[in-house]
């Protein structure tokens, strides 16, 4: 099944950008039929997005040292 390619805007980029891999999905959801290059962009760059999350997340937990003293709370 072919569809016809229509392009679509450069602002659903933003969906990714703003909510990671979510919004890669869904863009690409909804673009797959009238611009397959750019809804393969966007999950593309939700992928990239989450993994830079993840490597922040990983890197910002070994700096701090407290993290897991149990912020000092008497029970």
């Amino acid at each position: 099944m072919t569809y016809s390619e229509k392009t679509r805007s450069n602002a659903w980029f933003l969906l990714p950008i703003f909510f990671g891999v979510i919004g890669g999905i869904i863009a690409f959801f909804i673009l797959r039929q009238d611009d397959p290059h750019k809804a393969r962009n966007c999950l593309y760059l939700g992928i990239v997005f989450m993994i830079i999350g993840i490597i922040l997340n990983i890197f910002i937990a070994v700096t701090i040292p407290d993290l897991d003293s149990g912020f000092n709370v008497n029970i």
